[in-house]
């Protein structure tokens, strides 16, 4: 098919039809078009989509596609919020179900530059074999193709109980001749097969620009387009020293590259940060109930190194990328801090000042790390900057210092996506 603005040239009977009218002015009307051509029909802010993509994006869209209706893909992945979002619970950051009283245990992962996440795996990183990649905190699936069935059939998410019921909601969709046109008039014959396909369409349009567009303020000054301020300039520098922020040693990039897909934000590896409980998650009504992240991940052990005990694993959770981190709040994977600027300031001060951020108890014992086991606890990062500083010990970053890494933060946010 050739496109001429957002009409589409399908090759049928009618397509003379539609060329006049774009010739002599006439408005193509959908109703007007072949029913494939129809379905293809393109908004100014759809035209760079691939007809592939394109599909995606309507799956993505589609409020049909739970059980019972009424929640979407887009639901829980707002553009406006960096492609997350909690599809308006009352939980800040624990998405709400399509079922009344269902909510997720964990915040909504940005799937903003999820493309560039590698397979899960470990990888050797100087002495030591780390766990790498895969999507989801826990790093549970290894591709986005592999990743819309978690939500499509979980029950406190989308709700649908197997794949042939999703697919029979495709089918009478209104898009569904788009199935038929990028996969062939067989698309719907094998309700498994073609739940794959709407796996597929939906990655191809995660994959697509829409969701790693490379349009913050910060990528215009990588091309030489804008100038920081002296302030992000400050955040920045702080960002990339080893002695002060260090936040490049989980968060990496490529300082020396003036190219955006070099500057990720994430070494999309696993660390155990201790985050406060957040008691709003109805699953920590349970004292006993504590998420455990990667040791949790499934099939976890038969991939795992000899040289790494399961255990050890417990507590970590996937690193995010930080594109577009001041339009996602709350922050960690409970979503138990609720604003950047904390979230910053719990990296600084978690150790030298643990009473602001965990339960103190009547006689003043602090419950450092109490979103964890007390068997688990050994496993947060209390020795790399800036963690290693003890009860009031000066942090490695001031309020100022704080202040000018969030200042720089915010240079990393989309075009469109707040």
């Amino acid at each position: 098919m050739a496109r001429t603005g957002t009409i589409l040239i399908a090759r049928t009977a009618s397509a003379s039809a539609i060329v006049l009218g774009v010739l002599f002015g006439a408005p193509a009307r959908p109703e007007d078009l072949a029913p494939a051509t129809a379905a293809f029909h393109r908004s100014d802010y759809e035209l760079g989509l691939s007809d592939l993509e394109l599909l995606g994006k309507r799956l993505f869209e589609d409020a049909n596609l739970s059980e019972p209706a009424g929640v979407a893909c887009a639901s829980c992945h707002d553009r406006r919020r960096a492609y997350q979002g909690d599809n308006r619970s009352p939980i800040a950051g624990i998405a709400r179900g399509s079922r009344p009283g269902q909510f997720a245990s964990r915040k909504t992962p940005t799937i903003t530059y999820a493309r560039y996440s590698p397979p899960f795996g470990f990888v050797r990183r100087g002495d030591r074999l780390e766990a790498r990649g895969g999507l989801f905190w826990d790093g549970r699936v290894d591709d986005l193709v592999a990743q819309p069935s978690a939500p499509l059939l979980n029950p406190a998410e989308m709700n649908n109980p197997d794949p042939e019921t999703v697919v029979a909601k495709v089918a009478a969709a209104g898009y569904a001749p788009m199935m038929t046109a990028v996969f062939g008039p067989d698309a719907f014959a094998e309700p498994n097969a073609a739940f794959r396909r709407v796996a597929q369409a939906l990655a191809a349009y995660e994959r697509s620009p829409h969701l790693a567009p490379f349009t913050s303020r910060f990528d215009d000054h990588l091309r030489g387009a804008a100038a920081l301020t002296p302030e992000e300039t400050r955040g920045l520098a702080l960002f990339l020293d080893p002695e002060r922020g260090d936040c490049v040693a989980c968060h990496a990039v490529k300082p020396q590259s003036k190219d955006p897909p070099d500057w990720l934000f994430t070494d999309f590896g696993y660390a155990a940060l201790g985050v406060p409980r957040n008691p709003a998650i109805p699953a920590n009504a349970d004292p006993g109930h504590f998420d455990l992240g990667l040791c949790q991940r499934p099939g976890i052990e038969a991939i795992l190194p000899k040289a790494i005990a399961r255990a050890s694993l417990c507590g970590a959770f996937k690193t995010p990328t930080l594109r577009n981190v001041a339009v996602r709040a709350p922050y960690f994977h409970n979503g138990a801090i609720a604003s950047l600027r904390d979230a910053v300031a719990f990296h600084a001060t978690r150790d030298g000042d643990p009473g602001r951020w965990y339960p103190t108890s009547p006689t003043g014992a602090i419950d450092r790390f109490d979103d964890l086991p007390s068997a688990d606890r050994s496993n947060v990062d209390r020795a790399d900057v800036p963690f290693e500083r003890r009860p009031g010990a000066p942090p490695r970053l001031d309020d100022g210092d704080i202040d000018a890494l969030v200042a720089f933060l915010e240079t990393l946010t989309d075009k469109g996506m707040r």
